[in-house]
């Protein structure tokens, strides 16, 4: 009996002297916020964000105004063609009211210069063809300065924050913190990721309603060609 007790307080002793263990608990990565990086980015972003959502907003309804441009009734030249050759000048000109696109437009302008020389008639087109393509490109500025200043903008988040970065290190002395000046940089960097990316975003927007506006121009000279080989047919 004594000796288990005499094993027992052997056991003890060690054990008080071995080294102890703490457990370490592994580091938590940090993870990327986008919203607390765009929060970090200053008053920039807040530029870039009006921008971006009146850019979106030019981009949906010209969108929609040049798709409704573009859609053509297959039969309106066909039925103009009829109202000419039978004389029914006023018909015709009632069908252009009734259709509300460009070419229609224009060929009503043409119907209304009938008997004048056919380049005051091609001329009385044109004019009207202008005014429409200037009615379809409306908002197009914004969209092509956002596309190209919104970089710009984010360029100068980035080197006004570097700036404030390195201004801070100079404040900190000779207790130059690397945490603080790489956060100051990256914090920095946020405006020109966002500059950059709405930029990118705007300008393929933009060139997308360019080409949009192109297919509704390449239809209307096309109703423009129709109407004045129709005026320049031979009388039956």
């Amino acid at each position: 009996m004594m000796s288990i007790v005499l094993l027992l307080q052997a056991a003890a002793q060690a054990a008080d002297q071995l080294p102890e263990f703490t457990a370490v608990t592994p580091p938590v990565e940090a993870q990327l916020n986008v919203i607390d990086l765009a929060v970090k980015g200053g008053w920039i972003m807040i530029v870039l964000l009006i921008l971006s959502l009146l850019a979106a907003y030019i981009f949906i309804q010209r969108l929609l105004v040049i798709r409704r441009a573009g859609k053509e009734d297959q039969s309106f030249m066909n039925r103009i063609k009829d109202y000419i050759h039978d004389g029914k000048i006023e018909s015709a000109l009632t069908l252009c009211r009734n259709t509300n696109t460009p070419a229609a437009r224009m060929i009503e302008k043409g119907i209304t210069r009938l008997g004048r020389p056919m380049n005051d008639v091609l001329v009385a087109i044109e004019n009207v063809g202008n005014l429409e393509i200037a009615k379809l490109e409306k908002g197009f500025p914004l969209i092509a300065t956002t596309a190209a200043g919104a970089p710009m903008l984010g360029f100068l988040g980035t080197v006004t924050g570097m700036v404030r970065a390195f201004f801070d290190m100079a404040n900190a002395g000779s207790n130059v913190d690397v945490t603080l000046l790489s956060s100051g940089i990256y914090e920095a960097l946020v405006t020109t990721v966002g500059g950059l990316v709405v930029g990118i975003i705007t300008l393929f927007a933009y060139n997308y309603l360019v080409s949009q506006v192109d297919n509704v121009v390449n239809k209307m000279e096309a109703r423009t060609m129709e109407f004045m080989d129709l005026l320049n047919e031979p009388a039956n």
